[in-house]
């Protein structure tokens, strides 16, 4: 079995997609093992709690410098043993130490094609915000492994959605959610899973 750790900032619709996936056996040979969330005010740890799964926040806020919460993140991550740590909507910048410790075993999920509106300052709505002002027809998300760069590690899956007429920033962000984030996010776990994919 696959032991998965998910990082998680906000509402956690994605972490929702993954533990779905795993209970109706889209995922397989994979258990959720634990959430950590750097915001205790994340819906995500309430819809960790509905489902059995251990949660708990280790947030920056809570220490006196960031190498501090480097270590205590590090050490929370190391406590659930997993195989992959999966970056759902985790608003933190990776610190080196787990990148360097977890090597290809960490992935996350990016709201645009890579390498469209992607690196540093790129996330969340501002995404969304940064194509529609580009004018883009096609937008989408994407799965990768994280590097020690933003946005940079090898790509595993992508999936394109059409932006319509009218589209807000928000409207764009639900779309690409639904048709993109929430099939490739437990798409790419069961790849991993069974050893259909991996990092070199």
């Amino acid at each position: 079995m696959l032991k998965v750790l998910v990082c998680v900032s906000g509402g956690g619709t994605n972490l929702q997609a993954i533990i779905d996936s795993v209970n109706n056996g889209t995922i397989r040979n994979t258990e959720i093992v634990g959430v950590i969330s750097n915001n205790r005010n994340a819906y995500a740890l309430e819809r960790a709690a509905q489902n059995g799964i251990k949660a708990e926040v280790v947030s920056p806020k809570d220490y006196a410098d960031r190498e501090d919460f480097n270590k205590a993140l590090l050490a929370a991550m190391d406590s659930y043993e997993p195989d992959l740590i999966v970056l759902a909507g985790f608003l933190v910048v990776i610190p080196k130490i787990v990148i360097e410790k977890y090597e290809g075993r960490i992935i996350n999920i990016h709201p645009s094609l890579i390498p469209s509106f992607c690196g540093t300052g790129y996330y969340g709505l501002k995404v969304h915000v940064a194509a529609l002002e580009r004018g883009v027809k096609v937008t989408g998300a994407t799965v990768h492994f994280v590097d020690a760069g933003t946005d940079t590690g090898p790509i595993i899956l992508q999936k394109a959605v059409e932006v319509e007429a009218g589209d807000t920033p928000e409207v764009l962000q639900k779309r690409v959610m639904e048709q993109a984030e929430w099939k490739i996010l437990p798409k790419a776990i069961d790849m991993i899973a069974c050893g259909e994919v991996s990092y070199k």
